[in-house]
């Protein structure tokens, strides 16, 4: 696990080392165990070493080939290289390290950009060949490892993330007006964009090439999510089989490494689970759980502490098991870090997956984490039943759409951006919300056709906001995060599940109409453990009936009352203050009027006030 960074001046002046490792500096949280730069003419690369598989200084990098033709610098862990060296060496290729980082070069070595289908693992790549005079990016199926791509003037340069792009000398920030647009809409990046302008990420399972000269075309898809009903009759009992044995598998490769490995443990089946097992493999695993002050919170977020359920399995698997204790004062002073280490705020609030990650740093350098279940089998379903009935696919689109606005409402949006409404009248949030979809829009039959859709979505969006904030989070600490539920036998498998499998209901909420209104429709968005059946009963062989028959809950905070309680002041003194920067981008008296919903109890928008608050730190820290 580490970071890198590489620079392309198509203009032919040489690249400098100083340069390089002024960038890497910046990601020194990422890889505090070694550096490298190399600086071949006009092309360069740096790395930043987390050491977690050989760690010796023959996995060092930028890692050469034997025939000093080729370079990489690699940031991620392959669970599979085991396998893929044995049939490299068979093949006739000779290994100098016991690393993946070596094996990721042989193979793409032999196989070229079809090796990428074989990896099993996360990864943000770039390999520069010498000979061709060409650099190849690449970046995992799912995202979990990030990449950041950016083309400024005759400037090509990458890196695992963006403010490392930004302590390039021909690089100045500037604000993406149409990012902060799409930011504030969806509380996320559906696009490639970013809040750094000219900056975008590579997309999951996509890579892209350029060579000394100029880029070779954008970004290519090697893989993607298919989401589909499969034919024939299913027999549940087989499915619980498969995906035991396959949770089982990737739990078990994830647990790979030269140094301690750890787990959170929520008090929810997904972390419970993973730990079950590899506890099982790693007698006295470690395990991690944050909890909150809830001297004032609303009798809504009374359940959000879940160290009572996290230290029940923690005895029950016999780990060695940490925990702390998280109030507003510790969400408010940890803010400037995490807006400084995500680069660009993203889904909701992630001070606790900092403070979680900072804890298990302390003690192991690696962690596993249960990120993927809810996505995969079906988590959230009172966002799909919004949407199962559906006259086209129009209809299903304006339909999800409107839920998926988190922040800011339709009604007001000119309103709020009228500072910069010129620079971004022409942009349609919802044709990047369809823009997701592409050409997987298919002619859409069934409440099963709609929810596979909306699994898909969320899975190329949300899921990705999520991992995005696990990987800056935990790597701002150092740790390395893990997440099994994301290997790539078990998501294969996952995505074929059919959906009676998945959620409960399904055919009576689909044919709710003008008969069943408001009141009976709305009790059964809410019930939240719906949800994941083939995954709950699996997952009963690990935990007890009291988790497995739990309700969804989200990793957060009860920051709504804190906003309206003991952090109002913080959030009066910094987004009512004149020197507030965020208003030479946002009309004054409509931001503070719908802040004021909240403070005020008119309406919950603690969302839009975290968006805010670090949108305003984003603007203190990278605009200068």
């Amino acid at each position: 696990m580490c970071g890198i960074v590489g620079v392309i001046d198509f203009s032919g002046r040489p690249v400098a080392r100083e340069t390089l490792a002024a960038m890497t500096r910046t990601m020194a949280h990422r890889g505090p165990d070694g550096e490298g730069v190399l600086a071949k003419g006009n092309v360069g690369l740096g790395h930043r070493r987390l050491a977690i598989i050989d760690l010796s200084q023959r996995a060092a990098q930028p890692m050469t080939s034997a025939d000093g033709r080729r370079h990489l610098v690699y940031n991620g862990e392959l669970y599979n290289f085991r396998e893929l060296r044995r049939e490299l060496e068979a093949e006739g290729a000779s290994f100098r390290s016991d690393s993946d980082t070596e094996v990721v070069l042989q193979a793409l070595t032999h196989w070229g950009e079809k090796a990428l289908e074989r990896f099993n693992g996360m990864f943000g790549l770039a390999l520069w060949d010498e000979d061709r005079r060409e650099i190849l990016l690449a970046r995992d199926r799912y995202g979990v490892k990030p990449l950041y791509v950016a083309r400024r003037g005759e400037l090509f340069v990458f890196a695992s993330e963006a403010k490392a792009i930004a302590a390039h000398p021909g690089f100045e920030t500037r604000l993406d007006h149409e990012g902060l647009l799409e930011y504030f809409t969806f509380q996320n990046f559906l696009s490639r964009r970013t809040l750094f302008r000219d900056v975008e990420t590579l997309p999951p399972g996509h890579w892209m090439k350029a060579n000394g000269e100029r880029p070779l075309g954008g970004p290519r898809q090697y893989w993607d999510f298919d989401f589909s009903e499969p034919c024939g009759a299913a027999d549940e009992r087989e499915y619980v089989e498969e995906l035991d044995r396959l949770f089982s598998q990737a739990v078990r490769r994830q647990l790979v490494s030269d140094v301690g490995v750890g787990s959170y443990l929520s008090g929810g089946m997904d972390s419970g689970s993973i730990t079950a097992v590899a506890a099982s493999e790693r007698p006295g695993m470690r395990t991690f759980t944050c909890g909150f002050d809830l001297g004032t919170a609303r009798a809504e977020e009374l359940d959000f502490d879940e160290r009572s359920a996290a230290a029940r399995m923690a005895r029950a698997f016999r780990t060695e098991h940490h925990e702390a204790e998280l109030d507003s004062a510790r969400m408010i002073q940890s803010l400037p870090d995490i807006v400084y280490h995500l680069d660009e705020p993203r889904v909701g609030q992630s001070y606790p997956n900092y403070y979680a990650a900072k804890m298990a740093s302390e003690h192991v350098k690696v962690v596993l984490c249960g990120t993927g279940g809810d996505e995969l089998f079906g988590g959230y379903p009172w966002r799909y039943y919004r949407a199962v009935s559906n006259a086209s696919f129009d209809e299903y689109v304006d339909t999800y759409y409107g839920f998926w606005q988190r922040l800011i409402p339709n009604r007001v949006i000119r309103q709020v951006f009228a500072p910069v409404w010129p620079s971004v009248k022409d942009v349609w949030t919802r044709d990047i919300f369809q823009g997701v979809f592409k050409r997987h829009a298919r002619r859409l039959c069934s409440p099963e056709d709609y929810v596979n859709h909306s699994l898909y979505f969320e899975c190329k969006t949300f899921l990705h906001g999520l991992l995005h904030v696990a990987d800056k989070l935990s790597m701002a600490h150092g740790l390395e995060s893990r997440v099994p539920f994301l290997d790539n036998d078990l998501v294969d498998f996952a995505v074929k599940v059919p959906v009676r499998m998945k959620l409960r209901d399904l055919t009576r909420v689909a044919a709710m109409d003008e008969n069943e209104p408001g009141p009976k429709q709305q009790k059964y968005f809410q019930r939240t453990n719906d949800g994941k059946i083939l995954l709950r009963r699996m997952l009963s062989r690990y935990v007890d009936d009291s988790i497995t028959n739990g309700v969804k809950k989200g990793f957060s905070g009860p920051d709504a009352s804190w906003f309206r309680g003991e952090s109002i002041g913080y959030v009066r003194r910094t987004l009512f203050s004149r020197e507030t920067r965020l208003f030479d981008y946002f009309d004054r008296e409509a931001i503070l009027e719908l802040v004021l919903d909240h403070l005020e109890g008119r309406a919950n928008r603690r969302l839009l006030v975290w968006s805010l608050l670090s949108f305003e730190q984003w603007c203190r820290r990278f605009l200068g």
